[in-house]
């Protein structure tokens, strides 16, 4: 018998939804909708009777107060002539749905039928079709994973199902790649593997080598069966192996003449440069890297008894296509990797979030398959939010990056930092260990379609073809009950090790565990699938969420898995561990793979590159001559790249845990911005990190390098800022820091007709690592962990959409006491305002230029020595508490700063520009970029004590007002005078 519940919000209660819908509408697609209702809406088929469902839907889903009822029919009213129904496709995760399968089991005490979880949208005006699609399309969901009803309510309503049918019955597929090249590369492009002709002959003339085959047919193996490819696909993509990272690059740079081979960026600049820091770190008895690049997230000691795991990865092809699932599997999985770091079970302790969008207000024709920025920027904070919220922990710190050419394609940096104790009754958790007979387990979540090829699909250029099952929908509850089943077992010594199950699915989490024991068995039948049907191929490399692969001692199994069953967390034994040299796979009785590790792992052939650097050619730069810098101010203040993130920020819960310290927002109004995040560890002690990101892909349209170098300073000095200290000062300090890189760029290979910039961009990620490990080592700053995510281009036909190479710095450092943390806004009126730090005319990508459409040529440029020097000074000054605020300079100078610094507590300010740089011109001086400097406040009788300190690094500029005013001179005459409450506004009512 089929039924349907419809929960109505009833018409007396604000309808939230429903006017956030409406009012997009009118300002994204100007459509007057009227007032829109909203209903859940819950189908299930079951042979029950309706007296039962109806005690069911009372009990377990409606809210009696706020909702009416209704079951087996629809709300009509004839006010509401239109209705769109907003169903999941078959096979997406329905998590809603699942929270209802829960309840029928607590309340019918019975196991419950498949239930599916729609949205009805009522509007009380009358729209055409074409209306109707457009908001369903753009507003209610994606068409890649959604399915849309349209109707007025008065017609018959025909529940929809999303069932999955497969009829397909499982087989063992083969394959003969005895072929031309041209249908080897045909064969790469249809099944989405991202494997180019020599990679596809290294797997052919593989299956071909006698020995192979010999070792293949006592397995009853006569062709490379699909499984194997797709295997060997995965764990060879771009995503997994970091190809291009670690190719051979021929690099010729024609401006200063250079020529140099380099053998793999990553082994040359990242790696390289955290093993000078690690010397320089133990010279001086800095012994807290523990853990660096060769397992899910860096680790380092934090505390005497805890370390940090702290990882940041990206998600943007999916959050392409799909961008609420793609930013909520993006930070899920992200949750993962510090979850499945040494042995496992890491407390999750916050999450940060770095996010790079088209303009919002986005107005050309889009592109076959391309959604609006829009629409893209509102889905991917709806699921970092999401991710974040309904897991329990805290998003702390952030930043967004408009630029039209991410609109093909955004970025979506997701990071997580977690607690974990040193040792698990005496045996170093950091240490992943596997034995000869190990159980295979498999947790959380159940294996479906949702993320095939997710792994293959990000390392290509996104088009109007790229395949929907590639995108996952993730489940926070079902991740939460994971890792605190994790974190207990973990700690009662139940685990040995663990893995996510993250790009790749099963073939990449034990395909990656298994080079510690070198072998492993699997039984692909036993498996729990969300439905029947799938193939055995696409349920070992199936991506769907919320899943671990664990390594179980067969003497713990009993025990792990009652207490499974207590925190209602599904665990399978799928397998074991061991030392064959094999990677075997199975589906009842019969073999899908066998593949050996050896070549699994390191048979991918070394890509070989070329990189040429050319200087650009450059316009002169033509603003006016005439300024009025009281509207330049407010308009900077209301710049994509300036204005307040406030709406998005109040999304997200950053003060669950409660050891939130400095939030995203701060001072008496809570609207001060802040540059760095610092979350104190426990209750216990005030031991606590700090979090920062830094990032400045405008830079890199003039000078790559100095854009990485600037993005690493950046993420300094907001940590400076904060009141953090710099590793290596001292012997034996225990000041941590713990960097993430993730580089994201566009195709960077060189062909003559699709990509003939290809060695350009090329040059640019060198100079890029260039920059990286120059700053690493001189500020003894380790590189822990990263990422990088080559193919960011959106094609569609002869258009494409590239990003602009980009670089995030994510960094974490020690702050011995959080109470000694210092925030942006002015406290007191009276208190001294100093710049400290050197201004330069460099004004090149500035926020300023780029309000007259300009470039320029000058690009800031990091001055290492000097900000050493003025960092270790603020570093004393914060330890004797002689600072009262502190705000880093970046995006729109000093002018933007200073107006910030205002909005936390309404004071205002008097500023005299005659004290910085003889000879500046007043734009420079008011909205240069240049690095490493800071804006603070001193109270008075501090003054000598201050001065004492920074010396000349110190220019006195101006005092904090008790009236809210924001004025500023310059030769004596008033340059600025506004109402601080006017610069409040416009920052508030900016463009996003």
């Amino acid at each position: 018998m089929k039924y349907y519940i419809q929960l109505l919000q009833q018409e007396s209660i604000q309808d939230a939804i429903g006017e956030k819908i409406a009012y997009q509408a009118m300002q994204q697609l100007n459509i007057e909708t009227g007032k829109i209702r909203t209903a859940r809406l819950f189908v299930l088929d079951y042979p029950i009777g309706m007296d039962r469902v109806i005690f069911y839907a009372q009990k377990g889903l409606q809210n009696s107060v706020t909702e009416e009822l209704r079951v087996n029919e629809l709300w009509d009213d004839a006010r509401f002539p239109c209705r769109i129904i907003v169903a999941n496709q078959p096979g997406v995760t329905d998590d809603s749905g699942r929270s209802a399968q829960l309840s029928w089991t607590s309340i019918m005490e019975e196991e419950a039928p498949p239930i599916y979880r729609q949205t009805v949208y009522y509007f009380a005006k009358e729209l055409t079709q074409q209306e109707q699609e457009k908001i369903a399309n753009r507003l209610l969901g994606n068409p890649l994973i959604h399915h849309f009803q349209y109707g007025n309510p008065q017609q018959p309503y025909e529940p929809y199902y999303p069932l999955v049918q497969l009829t397909e019955k499982p087989k063992v597929n083969t394959l003969d790649l005895n072929l031309t090249e041209e249908e080897l590369v045909q064969l790469s492009k249809e099944r989405v593997l991202a494997l180019n002709l020599v990679e596809m002959k290294a797997i052919t003339a593989y299956f071909n080598q006698s020995d192979t085959q010999a070792i293949r047919q006592a397995k009853g193996l006569l062709f490379p069966t699909l499984a194997e490819l797709e295997i060997l696909a995965q764990t060879w993509s771009e995503h997994c192996k970091h190809k291009e990272f670690n190719a051979r690059i021929d690099y010729t740079n024609e401006v200063t003449g250079e020529q140099k081979t380099i053998h793999s960026l990553f082994q040359t600049y990242i790696k390289g440069a955290t093993e000078v820091v690690k010397k320089q770190l133990e010279e001086k008895q800095n012994n807290w890297l523990v853990k660096v690049f060769d397992d899910n997230a860096g680790v380092v000691q934090a505390t005497a008894k805890h370390l940090l795991v702290w990882k940041v990865e990206t998600h943007n092809s999916p959050s392409a296509l799909d961008p609420y699932g793609g930013a909520i599997t993006g930070i899920l999985g992200n949750n993962r990797d510090p979850l499945g770091t040494g042995i496992g079970g890491a407390k999750l302790l916050f999450n940060t979030n770095v996010l790079c969008f088209g303009d919002p207000n986005y107005e050309k024709p889009l592109l076959s398959g391309q959604l609006h920025p829009k629409q893209i920027m509102e889905g991917v904070v709806a699921g970092v939010a999401d991710g974040g919220n309904k897991s329990g922990v805290p998003t702390v710190n952030g930043s967004i990056i408009f630029d039209e050419r991410y609109s093909g394609k955004p970025l979506v940096y997701c990071g997580t930092g977690a607690l974990m104790p040193y040792y698990y009754q005496d045996k170093p958790t950091w240490h992943k260990e596997i034995s000869k007979g190990d159980r295979i387990f498999m947790a959380g979540g159940r294996v479906g379609k949702d993320g095939i090829h997710g792994a293959t699909f990000s390392s290509l250029e996104i088009d109007e073809n790229s395949p929907a099952t590639a995108v996952q929908i993730g489940a926070p509850i079902v991740q939460k009950k994971l890792s605190d089943f994790m974190e207990i077992a973990c700690q009662k010594g139940l685990i040995k090790t663990s893995t996510d199950n993250g790009a790749g699915g099963l073939s990449s989490s034990i395909g990656e565990l298994a080079t510690v024991s070198n072998g492993a068995v699997v039984f692909l039948e036993k498996v729990p699938l969300k439905y029947v049907g799938l193939q055995p191929w696409e349920i070992f490399i199936s991506e769907s969420q919320e899943r671990m692969t664990l390594a179980i001692d067969p003497t713990k199994v009993k025990i792990l898995e009652e207490l499974a069953i207590r925190m209602e967390v599904e665990l399978t034994d799928i397998g074991y561990f061991d030392s064959s040299g094999f990677l075997d796979v199975r589906y009842e009785q019969q073999q899908v793979a066998y593949l050996e590790m050896d070549f699994l792992h390191h048979g991918v052939p070394k890509k070989t590159m070329e990189a040429l650097w050319q200087l650009p050619v450059f316009e002169k730069v033509t603003i006016p001559s005439s300024l009025d810098y009281n509207n330049v101010l407010l308009q900077l203040l209301q710049a994509l790249n300036i204005c307040s993130r406030e709406s998005i920020i109040r999304q997200y819960d950053h003060e669950v845990k409660g050891k939130t310290i400095v939030k995203p927002l701060m001072g008496q109004t809570t609207k001060a911005p802040q540059d760095a995040a610092v979350v104190r560890f426990d209750f216990e002690t005030w031991e606590g990190v700090a979090i920062s990101n830094g990032i400045a892909p405008r830079y890199g349209d003039i000078d790559a390098y100095a854009m990485s170098a600037g993005a690493f300073d950046e993420g300094i000095r907001q940590i400076i800022s904060v009141g953090g200290q710099l590793p290596n000062m001292g012997v034996d300090d225990g000041v941590f820091w713990s960097v993430n890189d993730n580089f994201c760029v566009p195709d960077s290979a060189y062909d003559p007709l699709h990509n003939p910039d290809g060695k350009q961009k090329l040059a640019k990620l060198v100079q890029m690592c260039e920059a990286l490990y120059d700053m690493a080592i001189y500020f003894s700053i380790p590189l822990t962990s990263g990422k990088d995510s080559m193919k960011n281009d959106f094609k569609s036909g002869d258009t494409k959409i590239s990003i602009p190479p980009t670089i995030l710095y994510s960094m974490t450092a020690k702050m011995n006491d959080v109470r000694q943390a210092v925030t942006s806004d002015f406290k007191a009126a009276g208190d001294l305002i100093y710049q400290l730090g050197e201004t330069y005319d460099e004004m090149g990508a500035s926020e300023f230029y780029h309000l007259y459409e300009q470039l320029g040529e000058t690009v800031p440029i990091v001055r290492p020595k000097a900000a050493k020097n003025l960092y270790k000074k603020v570093m004393l000054a914060n330890q004797q508490r002689l600072i009262q605020s502190s705000h880093d300079l970046s995006d729109g100078g000093l002018g933007v700063a200073l107006a910030e610094c205002t909005f936390g507590n309404e004071l205002g300010c008097k500023i005299d520009l005659d004290p910085i740089g003889i000879g500046l011109d007043l734009p420079v001086k008011v909205f240069s970029e240049s690095h490493s400097r800071f804006v603070v406040s001193v109270r008075p009788e501090d003054q000598a004590e201050f001065e004492a300190i920074l010396d000349k690094r110190a220019i006195l500029i101006g005092y904090v007002t008790i009236e809210s005013r924001f004025q500023v001179k310059s030769n004596k005459e008033v340059v600025i005078d506004l109402p601080t409450k006017d610069l409040l506004k416009a920052w508030s009512e900016g463009g996003i």
